[in-house]
């Protein structure tokens, strides 16, 4: 019996790593009017940031279907495999949902276990990194679950925004939408809450915002895990790299992270964001 590890494309899982580790990606879809993209397959990062700039329709996502889970499952599985399905926020995207009808579906014929991470981005993709490593290192199924549901729940993600224009234009502002109208000198700054997007701080300057970033990664008393996101320009994400990088144990180095189409839809251009997972 083997034990395999699915997440979807909103964890910006680095495809080298998932690759490595033989954890199966779902693409969510991308739309610019009537066409319809797979994240990460038929639309690249750069292209979608150049169409965000000279298509005057604005992108939205969607979650992949049941069938399209139902499909990556039965690829996958042989007789008598199990399946740890790990993915994005249930309260921001449906992919949850998708994913539990299709286990639901193959019930009789796999055993899918599917996890709501509560969690955005790379905190998401940490997730499955654990547990993926776990079972290479012979862990059970039932271990590399909770393996994998604990880093979840000791994941934190912030992020800087250049503007909230696109997060608003998606309906995934959440508990920030008190911040619109206000921010013409400030730079919102947001974290995720309980699987929500919810506000953090402002910072006068996007300057002002980075010091924010890494004060904030330095709260907490000992890391596992890092990760520094941006949607466009990687100057700023590798200069906050470099500088929490004495956070983490020695000989380990923070993942740096370009995010993909579906969270660059809701981010937009300039974001930089912060993945940590606290030690035990």
């Amino acid at each position: 019996m083997a034990i395999k590890i699915v997440t979807d494309s909103a964890s910006d899982i680095p495809t080298d790593i998932a690759k490595k580790l033989d954890i199966t990606v779902v693409p969510l879809n991308v739309h610019f009017g009537d066409e319809v993209y797979k994240d990460g397959i038929d639309l690249t990062t750069d292209t979608f940031f150049e169409k965000i700039v000279d298509d005057p329709r604005h992108p939205s996502t969607s979650q992949p279907s049941m069938g399209e889970f139902v499909d990556t499952y039965q690829k996958i599985a042989s007789e008598g495999d199990e399946i740890i399905s790990i993915h994005i926020t249930s309260k921001l995207s449906g992919t949850f949902n998708s994913a539990t009808q299709a286990a639901a579906q193959l019930k009789d014929q796999v055993k899918v276990h599917v996890i709501d991470t509560a969690n955005v981005s790379c905190t998401i993709a940490y997730s499955a990194i654990a547990a993926a490593e776990s079972i290479k290192n012979g862990s059970s199924v039932e271990e590399a679950i909770e393996i994998a549901k604990s880093v979840a729940e000791r994941g934190h993600f912030y992020a800087l925004f250049d503007t909230l224009e696109y997060l608003a234009k998606g309906g995934r502002i959440g508990k920030a939408q008190s911040l619109l109208g206000g921010l013409l000198k400030v730079k919102p700054i947001l974290k995720t809450s309980d699987g929500v997007i919810d506000t953090f701080k402002r910072a006068r300057s996007r300057k002002a915002g980075m010091l924010i970033l890494n004060q904030t990664a330095r709260t907490f008393d000992k890391l596992d895990e890092l990760c520094v996101i941006y949607t466009t320009d990687s100057t700023d994400a590798e200069a906050l790299a470099e500088e929490v990088s004495d956070l983490l144990p020695e000989g380990k180095k923070p993942l740096l992270i370009q995010v993909g189409p579906v969270i660059g839809t809701h981010a937009g251009p300039n974001l930089i964001g912060l993945g940590c997972v606290e030690s035990l």
